[in-house]
């Protein structure tokens, strides 16, 4: 049986803010996220209305785990990098995967 594929999301507030996540369903977790009293971010709730801004397949939980936690620790200036230029992107992800720079999916 094949694992499903984790991706990274961005989302952006109200206030300019950006929210970073991880998800193997983008959609279905956006829709969470827009929900009150749902299974959604606390960081989100009141910080409506969001708007997903970026989206890229990762591959498995534990990249994605790691893609994330570094993520989050960016400026909110480097998040706008990755919407500017998901090349930045890339940089993170070959820090865990110990490889040659590639594409790692289709972008929003």
């Amino acid at each position: 049986m094949k694992k499903a594929d984790w991706y990274l999301y961005l989302i952006r507030c109200r206030d300019g803010s950006i929210y970073t996540g991880i998800s193997t369903d983008v959609d279905r977790r956006f829709i969470q996220h827009q929900k009150p009293g749902s299974d959604g971010s606390k960081y989100l709730k009141g910080r409506g209305p969001l708007f997903l801004v970026f989206q890229t397949r990762i591959g498995d939980y534990s990249l994605a785990l790691k893609v994330e936690r570094q993520v989050k620790k960016l400026s909110k200036h480097q998040k706008e990098q990755i919407l500017q230029k998901p090349d930045f992107l890339n940089e993170i992800i070959q820090k865990f995967k110990g490889a040659a720079p590639a594409n790692y999916g289709d972008t929003t």
